[in-house]
């Protein structure tokens, strides 16, 4: 099988890590890839958000799947193009990927399905903003309607912030806090049948304690020791299954990989959000854990053959990702450092941890940073104790100058806290 990927981040970097482990891939491309991805799967250069060129390019390769990582192509409809030239493609339709593209669709979707979900409201003016944020009082959650690469939610007790971050959207959805633990599970759908991964839980904040803005995500771990073992079967129950049929009754169905960030509140569990692609980085601990080759997978559910596949296989062990940033991220970050130590992780750690490259990119023989995530390291052991200090060994040996990451990710988990 001939996979094309489409992204540059480290969730294409975990996507192709474990494609390049399955037996059945005969040949691995990606576009555009990065300086990690180089190693792995040939890069091409193409225009992401250029349907008709991922298409001509996909051709070209004589690709037998075509894996659209991120999600400004998937609404952009790249994935339409493709297989309106026959090209089976893992990732949703325009219309379907607008349950990412738009805060106010996901609601409906959710609202029409009896998904349970947090109270809102949809707000286009600073009147109607103020109104929300008075009904719902503090803490406010202010989530920008469309794409925003993670970085559209301010959830805050001040007031004045929240109304600045309303002003500066288009369009706001208004919602009510939600208490509780937050988690993170995907569902690969051919449109008809879901198939859940293993959960995982993501630090959105950019420091130790959750403090600081939030960001695309700064580590994850999986399992969850501290979760219910009914908790997949009642959201698949509740909330994919359900937004998964609604969505096929709108003649719009969802192939591909629906994420649901879920908090589980004392009230039960409630939708934060829907995303219509693999999370980062939630994606490198879940399939850091899949012991089932990848490509099966995606191709099954690209061709609407889910329910053939025999029950996931899944590692008793434990995975954790810690994400290094670059300075100043989430702000503007500061790019073109060199970046060191890889070579030491690949020498030192390879059986149990190992780097996914995000922003970064090659020159000569160096590699420099390109972004504001740079890379994560993802590590694995026997629990999550074991598993946390492999990836900060590994993390320990790499230099970027300026460079932050936190040191607390898991770390309540593994204490059993």
């Amino acid at each position: 099988m001939k996979v094309l990927v489409i992204g540059s981040g480290a969730r294409e970097h975990a996507l192709c890590r474990s494609l390049s482990l399955d037996p059945a891939v005969t040949a691995l491309h990606c576009a555009p890839g990065n300086a990690g991805i180089a190693e792995i799967a040939e890069l091409h250069q193409v225009d992401i958000l250029d349907g008709a060129a991922v298409s001509a390019l996909a051709t070209r390769l004589e690709a037998d799947l075509v894996v659209v990582g991120p999600e400004a192509p998937l609404v952009a409809g790249v994935a339409d193009v493709l297989r309106e030239a026959g090209i089976p493609v893992f990732g949703p339709s325009k219309e379907a990927a607008r349950i990412e593209g738009s805060k106010a669709f996901a609601k409906d979707v959710m609202a029409h399905a009896g998904v349970p979900t947090a109270r809102s409201y949809v707000c286009t003016n600073a009147e109607e903003a103020d109104s929300a944020l008075a009904a719902f009082g503090a803490p406010y959650v202010v989530k920008d309607d469309g794409l925003a690469a993670g970085k559209g939610v301010v959830v805050t007790d001040d007031i004045e912030a929240a109304k600045a971050h309303a002003a500066r959207c288009e369009r706001v959805v208004i919602e009510e806090y939600l208490d509780g633990p937050e988690v993170s599970l995907f569902a690969v759908t051919d449109g008809e049948t879901v198939l859940p991964l293993q959960p995982a839980q993501d630090f959105k904040r950019a420091f130790d304690g959750d403090a600081g803005p939030n960001t695309g995500g700064m580590g994850a771990y999986s399992p969850l020791p501290w979760a219910d073992p009914a908790l997949v079967d009642e959201v698949v129950r509740t909330v994919l299954q359900p937004t998964v049929d609604e969505m096929r009754r709108r003649g719009t169905p969802f192939v591909g990989l629906l994420y649901a960030g879920l908090a589980i509140t004392s009230r039960g569990v409630r939708v934060i959000e829907f995303n219509a692609r693999f999370g980062d980085p939630e994606t490198q601990v879940v399939l850091a854990r899949l012991q089932t080759p990848l490509a099966g997978v995606l191709m099954a559910a690209a061709t609407g053959h889910l329910a053939d596949l025999e029950p996931l296989r899944w590692s008793d062990e434990a995975a954790v990702t810690v994400v290094v940033a670059s300075h100043n991220y989430p702000g503007t970050p500061r790019t073109g450092d060199p970046i060191t130590g890889l070579d030491e992780v690949a020498a030192q750690d390879a059986s149990h941890a190992y780097v996914l490259h995000a922003g970064t990119r090659r020159e000569g023989d160096s590699v420099l940073s390109a972004g504001g995530r740079v890379l994560s390291v993802t590590a694995t052991g026997k629990d999550l104790a074991e598993a946390r200090d492999r990836a900060y060994t590994a993390v320990g040996r790499i230099h970027l100058d300026g460079s932050h990451h936190r040191t607390d990710i898991a770390a309540k988990a593994a204490a059993g806290a």
